[in-house]
């Protein structure tokens, strides 16, 4: 194809009308964009050399190894660019620097910049104060033609830029930094002005067409083509497949401690040749369903189709929180309910699935479609879509020629391989307690350092991805950073009270989630309750009322300041956001024809304005029959709950909805509302711990779930997925993972030996069920009065402590000097004390190292690998321990194969592998052989 030809089909592949709020303005023509790709000379006409390469750097498409055909984003890109105009781009500049400001996700040396173009008092023609030398990069294409629009001084632009736009040489590396650039204190040449003109345009661009967000650049595309299939039969056929199979594995595992399960990105490593498999064997047949054409075979598995097969495998890879009730109710170690049948609990799961559906349609304007509703945790399933779909552009980053679907290949097969050793050869490694080693019946050092029943300060905690965990890559550094600030401030006071054995703590293991008898042995609730599982004063007058362990008592402390601080901040600093994202809710319900991206101009959100909305009605519909099956659910079965529990449940998720998803899609940090409604159910139905339960379920569900379907929109807002399909996908998935979640649950409770008990040798201890079936004994059964009153009075201050801390907090964050501000996040801090029971720090301390390497160093001084690599690397360690941890557990533990050695047994053999006891023995040192408040005096 010659040049002039390709230029006419470019004109084909990209329709441009102007405005970057209009949505036919990012819609391009997919097909003929990738198939005639332009070489460098033959884009950005109206730019010289040097101006294309700054452009290049920028975009981070300088690397690459053959500029004849450049990516399809940077055609797009250099066509915006020269149709934007200085003014528009101050503007768009201008509101990008009011709407991101203190944006924790926005880079500083990003915010500057915009700042510093917006106030540029030299030559806005493009000159700029500096002097110097540029080498350009010659492209050999036809003589560029300048207009007048855009005025250009040649002669001096070498001067202009000389220390912005590195010196490049044949063998030098395309992304190096000079010592020169890092002393100037930015960490790339783009951040200086040198060219205004240019440089205004480009940073508009980049917010009105693509992002604000690096991160998000990596992993979207700045244009969208409406016309590439989606919602076809092959993404029906291989989702529910694969969504089958990851629902089974990942229930099955899920009370496994740690966890293992088959993560999305292992999930979207069979979906892609199963499409492929599929896009080979299905006929190309069509054929007619009233007004609709069905295609089975509508030609190339598109990217589009992946990533919907992925939103409806994405509801398989968490299992419902209500499996811990039926667990709870059905199982002889906890309550032993024998009523609760199949029927029950099919109308159990599905309620409480189906209200965080119902909900999740109602929090898009506020949670969706905003910029700064970033959803961290969804990045790296788009940036493994992208190159496993998307053809790559060979390039050279910083030495590095190796394309992206190698390297997560490569790297999946390591972390494969490697799982092996400390998951089954050498498993002291896993949960390295090395310190404890060095004195295994050194009780106190156990406590302190210790892995098991420790607390877990160790600098070298784990050679284990499984504990360290791929969170370190994805979620922000000033998120992980703060997180374990707050679990060091928990560490230090859970010392305290355990060594001061306050509230006699000091009869109990240190660090256990279990509740316990006075006499330091595990409570069961069998014992104080009646045959319809309420509340025996009689019996409980004979054995007495639990006890927590230093850290639960910690924990508990930190959720109840959580909620009435996190309450109060949020809305203090974000109240205006909060208010409009409020108004348009109910504009929506009052006006249902109201377009709900009415008033964002996210470029993404302009984008799906090319696609039909899910109205709000559909979603209330699912909000009306989940009710009505929980209803039914408590109506047909000795549930012991009234139904007002339902609507109160909904009612105070209404409530905490905003505040709680707002501060999780901008910043990865999330809690639920168990704790609280545990509480108000407590004291409104007191000795009821199935009532207490059931609304607890329903109070967390509905807002963990509805977060968990707001995560699948926001990957269908950055594909482009008509927001139908994935309703559609959503709807057919949850209905699917629900009826087999329940099969493995049923399965395992009467067929796997010992399941949940402490001493299971498949180390299935269920750690979310036993903390919640403990909190429906202490917060239920034996009520939040008694607690309160008499066993753990200075928890209820905890209440007042958040709210009195939450206001110098806000002050602080308002008015105090900003680089300490910015990055500030109380809530965070609060929520690292939750970490422990019967978690630890040696479960976080990795992560914060792998967090600073790659999420502060890499990202900052190395922006083009980190944009290519960083996503994919996480994704390739979870594949590669997915992988690894299902062949491990059939092949050598299920039927028991393991090797003993020293290296699998020393980490059990002092104190920490068997901490079932405090420092302090009730039978030898408590009066009458038993701690707390005395028999007849009972609480």
């Amino acid at each position: 194809m010659t040049s002039s030809e390709k230029n006419i089909a470019n004109d084909v592949q990209i329709t441009s009308v102007g405005s970057h709020l209009n949505t036919a303005d990012h819609e391009v023509d997919l097909q003929a964009l990738t198939s005639n790709p332009l070489s460098i000379g033959e884009v950005g006409t109206t730019l010289t050399d040097a101006q294309k390469d700054f452009v290049l750097k920028r975009l981070h498409f300088d690397s690459l190894l053959n500029f004849n055909e450049l990516p399809p984003q940077a055609t797009f890109i250099f066509e915006k660019i020269e149709q934007m105009s200085t003014e528009e781009a101050v503007e768009i500049l201008k509101n990008a620097i009011e709407e991101h400001k203190d944006d924790v996700n926005i880079l500083d040396e990003d915010e500057e910049l915009w700042e510093r173009l917006v106030n540029y008092k030299g030559d806005r023609h493009g000159h700029s104060d500096e002097k110097g030398e540029i080498h350009e990069r010659k492209y050999h294409h036809q003589p560029i033609a300048i207009p007048n629009t855009v005025p250009q001084h040649p002669s001096t632009f070498r001067e202009k830029i000389e220390s912005v736009i590195y010196t490049r040489k044949a063998s030098s590396d395309s992304s190096s930094i000079s010592d020169s650039e890092i002393e100037s204190g930015h960490s790339a040449p783009y951040y200086r002005i040198a060219d205004w003109s240019l440089q205004v345009r480009l940073e508009a661009v980049l917010i009105a067409y693509w992002s604000p967000y690096p991160q998000v650049r990596a992993v979207v595309d700045p244009y969208d083509d409406p016309t590439i299939p989606v919602e076809t039969i092959r993404v029906y056929i291989a989702a529910a497949l694969w969504t089958g199979i990851s629902a089974v594995i990942n229930q099955f595992f899920t009370e496994r401690q740690p966890g293992i399960g088959l993560g999305m990105s292992v999930v979207q490593v069979f979906l892609y040749p199963t499409g492929l498999v599929l896009e080979w064997i299905l006929p190309k047949w069509s054929f007619k369903i009233w007004k609709w054409t069905i295609h089975l075979n509508p030609g190339p598995y598109s990217f589009k189709e992946q990533m919907l097969a992925t939103i409806f495998c994405g509801v398989s890879n968490g299992t419902s929180y209500v499996s811990s009730n039926i667990l709870m109710q059905k199982s002889e170690l906890f309550y032993n309910n024998q009523w609760v049948d199949f029927g029950y609990q099919v109308l159990l799961i599905l309620s409480t699935n189906f209200l965080g559906f119902g909900l999740s349609g109602v929090m898009r304007q506020f949670a969706v479609y905003p910029t700064k509703a970033l959803w961290p945790s969804i990045l790296p399933s788009l940036r493994l879509n992208k190159t496993l779909m998307a053809k790559e552009v060979r390039s050279k980053i910083n030495g590095w020629t190796i394309s992206g679907y190698k390297f997560f290949f490569i790297v999946a097969a390591i972390s494969f391989l490697y799982f092996w050793v400390p998951d089954y050869l050498f498993t002291a490694i896993s949960q390295f307690n090395w310190m404890t080693w060095i004195k295994p019946d050194n009780y106190d050092l156990a406590v302190v350092t210790g892995s098991f029943g420790g607390l877990g300060m160790n600098p070298i905690p784990s050679f284990d991805m499984n504990i360290i965990g791929t969170s370190g890559f994805i979620a922000p550094f000033y998120n992980i950073l703060e997180g374990y600030i707050g679990m060091l401030l928990g560490f230090f006071c859970i010392l305290g009270i355990f060594y001061s054995n306050y509230k006699w703590t000091g009869y109990l293991p240190p660090n256990s989630n279990r509740l316990f008898t006075n006499e330091g042995k595990p409570y069961s609730v069998t014992a104080i309750v009646n045959e319809q599982s309420l509340f025996d004063q009689e019996k409980y007058n004979e054995i007495g009322p639990p006890f927590y362990s230093a850290a639960n008592l910690v924990v508990y402390g930190a959720f109840f300041a959580l909620y009435p601080f996190h309450f109060v901040y949020e809305i203090a600093m974000n109240y205006k956001q909060m208010w409009e994202a409020l108004k348009s809710v109910f504009r929506g319900l009052r006006n249902f024809k109201r377009s709900t991206y009415e008033g964002f101009d996210d470029p993404h959100s302009v984008m799906m304005r090319a696609y039909p909305e899910v109205p709000e009605w559909a979603y209330l519909i699912i909000l009306i029959v989940s009710l009505v099956l929980a209803i039914l659910c408590v109506k047909l079965y000795p549930a012991e709950t009234p139904v007002w529990g339902i609507f109160f449940a909904l009612g105070i998720n209404f409530v905490f909805l905003i505040p709680l998803t707002t501060v999780q899609s901008r910043t990865m940090f999330g809690f639920g509302l168990n704790v609280l409604v545990e509480l108000i159910v407590g004291y409104a139905i007191p000795g009821n711990g199935l009532a207490l339960a059931f609304i607890k379920a329903l109070g967390y569900n509905i807002d963990g779930q509805a977060q968990n379907f707001i995560n699948d929109l926001k990957q269908g807002h950055y594909a482009k997925l008509p927001p139908r399909a994935t309703y559609r996908c959503q709807l057919l998935s949850v209905f699917i993972t629900s009826f087999i979640q329940l099969g493995i649950l049923n399965y395992q409770i009467t067929g796997i030996k010992d399941y949940c008990y402490p001493d299971n040798k498949q180390k299935f201890t269920c750690p979310g069920t036993v903390t919640f079936y403990n909190a429906s004994v202490l917060w239920g059964v034996i009520g939040p009065k008694k607690v309160f009153n008499g066993l753990y009075p200075i928890l209820q201050w905890c209440f007042l402590i958040g709210f009195l801390l939450a206001i110098p907090c806000v002050i602080f964050k308002k008015w105090g000097p900003r680089k300490l501000t910015k990055y500030f996040e109380p809530s965070i801090i609060i929520g690292g004390f939750l970490g422990f029971a019967p978690y630890n720090l040696s479960y976080s301390t990795g992560g914060l190292y792998v967090g600073y390497a790659f999420m502060h160093y890499v990202k900052r001084k190395y922006e083009a690998w980190w944009q290519k690599y960083d996503y994919l690397l996480a994704s390739g360690i979870d594949a590669g321990i997915a992988f690894s941890s299902i062949i491990i557990f059939f092949a050598v533990y299920y039927h028991d194969k393991s090797i003993s050695w020293w290296g699998n047994n020393v980490q059990y053999e002092g104190w920490d592998g068997s901490m079932t006891k405090g420092y302090l023995n009730a039978t030898l040192q408590a009066p009458d052989g038993y701690f707390g408040p005395r028999v007849g005096h009972f609480p």
